[in-house]
């Protein structure tokens, strides 16, 4: 790519490379326009051309978003990451970041520091979250989260329905969001061990499953049948389950199992079935949810195949993984 000015080339990079930023300084006549002329050839399938300019002085942008919150009634504070951080092979040298890779679960500081100081106005406030994955943060502060993703061009109209209440949110999480980096090992150790909702035995920032309502529900009589199973067999796990809250919403009942007992070591629990569960206000449910029991098997290495090992089974029922409101036990034969 050449990147001319007036004319002139500024940048002229005409060769095979790959993506990274280019930057040249100039100076600038306040008033007069000038002459842009942009010259690039794509050479892969993947090719991206941005340009961009930064006005010289002082950054004042916290200053400006503060301005903007003391005159707010209530502050929606949008933060979180973007592709443009957050992906694999990029040329990012961002703080926390090393080529896409994140070096921490940590939100950006500048993003700490603007959470902190327009949660200390006491103003209400709502923080919707963007991102790929688990982020760190301290969620006293806000007093609510709405987790958005990596949403796309409808994404406004979505967080707005769900802040102004148009919908009622029935999200959950599909991974563990953990406090800090403290809580995990190593980045480049890549043993399960203290890792995901299988085996992390911590208390997580939000667990795995985790999401809520503008509703309430309440839990019920956990039944398997039968409670006793051959290993190649399936069961069926009944819950009956009420909307105890004021609107209509969705409930997702997850079913999680653990190994009471196991002759080698398993995971402290694993999801073995879910089902969503639409509820009028105060309306109560009976749901099955079936469970072939071949999602407890293990890979046993001196067979050289996955079983199912005999024994006892602890099954629960709740609304999130860290959150098992009932209990029931299973024999497999």
């Amino acid at each position: 790519m050449r990147l001319h000015l007036d004319g002139k080339c500024l940048i002229d990079s005409w060769c095979r490379a790959p993506e990274r930023p280019l930057s040249a300084t100039v100076a600038l006549a306040a008033g007069r326009a000038c002459g842009i002329r942009l010259e690039y050839a794509q050479l892969s399938r993947k090719g991206r051309v941005q340009l961009g300019w930064i006005a010289p002085g002082g950054n004042d942008a916290l200053d400006r978003a503060l301005a903007a919150a003391r005159a707010a009634a209530r502050v929606i504070l949008t933060l979180g990451l973007t592709p443009d951080l957050e992906g694999e092979s990029m040329t990012v040298t961002a703080e926390g970041f090393d080529g896409g890779d994140r070096l921490t679960l940590a939100l950006p500081q500048t993003q700490r520091t603007l959470l902190e100081k327009v949660c200390a106005l006491g103003k209400p406030t709502v923080l919707v979250l963007t991102g790929g994955a688990a982020i760190t943060f301290d969620h006293a502060k806000p007093n609510a989260v709405l987790l958005a993703w990596y949403y796309g061009q409808r994404g406004a109209d979505a967080v707005a329905d769900a802040l102004l209440g148009e919908t009622n949110p029935a999200g959950r999480l599909p991974v563990t969001f953990y406090q800090d980096d403290s809580q995990l090992p190593p980045f480049d150790d890549y043993a399960m061990a203290g890792r995901t909702y299988r085996y992390f035995g911590g208390r997580p920032l939000y667990a795995f499953g985790h999401g809520l309502s503008y509703t309430t529900f309440a839990y019920d009589s956990l039944k398997l049948t039968p409670e006793t199973a051959p290993p190649g067999g399936a069961i069926t796990a009944g819950v009956t389950i009420k909307n105890t809250g004021p609107r209509d919403g969705d409930e997702v009942v997850q079913l999680y199992a653990t190994a009471v007992a196991p002759p080698v070591p398993m995971p402290l629990r694993q999801l073995v079935g879910f089902k969503r569960v639409p509820l009028k206000a105060g309306e109560t449910r009976s749901i099955e949810i079936p469970v072939p029991l071949a999602r407890l098997r293990r890979w046993s290495p001196g067979e050289k195949r996955y079983i199912i090992d005999p024994g006892a089974w602890q099954f629960t029922a709740g609304p999130a993984s860290d959150q098992p409101l009932l209990t029931a036990r299973l024999t497999i034969k």
